[in-house]
């Protein structure tokens, strides 16, 4: 995917193309947790639930603004939802660890109540609906990730994490689930109607997992976390490969699947990034560590012996991003792009590397595009290039990406 970029102030690249905003919706009066876009591309609708604990259902009238047709009053914070355009059912989920379905009018003026689900004793952080299974997955607060049947209302099973629950994924065709947790590790289950099976722990962010998306056509698990990295791990290949996609300055708070080549992502950092998932990349190499550099050998900080041998003061311990190596300042001075590792941004590497990268080395696979503010999670509509999101200052913006995809 070709980028044409240009240089801004703070290091950042952007590109010429821009989102274009198209409706800002205002109204709730407490932190904005979760929005979904639905119907088609001539007659979007948006979904909000929020800590001031009411749904809204915003449909666009004739003036071509959106207001508030749905307005309900959960008993407690309203934490989490999901929704099935087909079924028309909506999971809403509370601070209190209750869940909640709802079937949405075909008019999208009325939700009537369908179930209530007792699923967890803190808030529940995160949910996924299953209409393939009749499965509803849901994580919390209290450690536990759980799954219940939609058709009867009853529990099937629980898994009790090693920290918060923060986030799940479906593989609906093999029924694994994936659960990420504060922690930064993902855990993935097989599950079945009664019971489940561990089958590994995926490790590699460094901070809290804030978002997973499940790409069912290539069979890969998409993470996103609190130390701005994103993570696409190849759990369909069987052969446990992984590669980091770095280009946020804070962390990731949404991602999506636009096509099989294009990977959207939204931070903090108030930066929508569209990936190119389809090019060549490569797995990022292990960090090796070392008491001496491994190019002119000499002694870290640490290294007493070293020091005393060689007679001078101990460097600070840097890292090649190309090769891995543990190298001292000055073996690894020069900084570049590297795009086939997912630094779009210039990182370290050392003198033997740079003297190895081309142009072509260089060349970009994303596009950045400001947003103008922080966003804390989105939803996108693929057909009619259209993407919702939630600012920190409780607004809802919808926005034309039809300049962007």
């Amino acid at each position: 995917m070709a980028a044409s970029i240009k240089p801004l102030s703070g290091g950042q690249f952007m590109s010429p193309e821009k989102p274009q905003l198209l409706c800002r919706l205002d109204g709730h009066t407490d932190t904005v947790n979760q929005v979904v876009l639905i119907g088609d591309a001539d007659d979007l609708a948006v979904i909000s639930v929020s800590d001031d604990r009411t749904i809204r259902v915003w449909a666009r009238r004739d003036t071509g603004q959106y207001w508030p047709s749905v307005c309900h009053t959960m008993p407690s914070l309203a934490s989490a939802m999901d929704y099935d355009p087909q079924l028309r059912r909506l999971f809403v989920a509370m601070d209190n660890g209750s869940i909640t379905e709802f079937e949405l009018a075909d008019d999208l003026n009325k939700i009537t109540y369908r179930r209530s689900y007792i699923a967890h004793q803190q808030r529940v952080t995160s949910m996924k609906f299953s209409p393939v299974t009749e499965w509803l997955i849901s994580a919390g607060k209290d450690k536990y990730f759980q799954w219940h049947c939609t058709e009867t209302g009853r529990r099937l099973g629980a898994f009790l994490g090693s920290a918060w629950c923060t986030t799940v994924a479906l593989d609906q065709a093999s029924r694994h689930a994936f659960v990420g947790d504060y922690s930064g590790e993902i855990t993935m289950l097989k599950l079945t109607e009664t019971s489940y099976q561990p089958v590994t722990t995926l490790k590699g962010h460094s901070g809290s997992v804030q978002s997973l998306l499940w790409d069912e056509r290539r069979r890969l698990l998409i993470s996103g976390g609190f130390d701005q990295i994103i993570i696409v791990w190849d759990i369909g290949g069987g052969k446990g490969t992984a590669y980091e996609l770095s280009g946020h300055r804070a962390r990731i708070t949404g991602l999506a699947l636009y096509s099989a080549s294009s990977l959207l992502s939204v931070s903090e950092d108030s930066t929508l990034v569209v990936w190119d998932v389809a090019a060549q990349r490569q797995e990022t190499p292990e960090w090796t560590t070392r008491d001496c550099c491994e190019r002119c050998a000499r002694p870290f900080f640490w290294n007493v012996r070293g020091m005393f041998d060689q007679k001078q003061v101990g460097s600070r311990q840097h890292h090649c991003r190309r090769c891995g190596r543990a190298l001292c300042d000055a073996c690894s001075e020069n900084r570049s792009t590297l795009p086939r590792l997912g630094f779009e941004f210039p990182v370290r590497i050392c003198n033997e590397c740079h003297l190895h990268i081309s142009d072509g080395d260089r060349e970009p696979l994303a596009k950045f595009h400001d947003l103008k503010a922080p966003v804390t999670a989105m939803s996108l509509s693929a057909e009619s290039k259209t993407m919702v999101t939630i600012g920190t200052d409780r607004s809802i913006k919808i926005w034309d990406l039809s300049k962007v995809l």
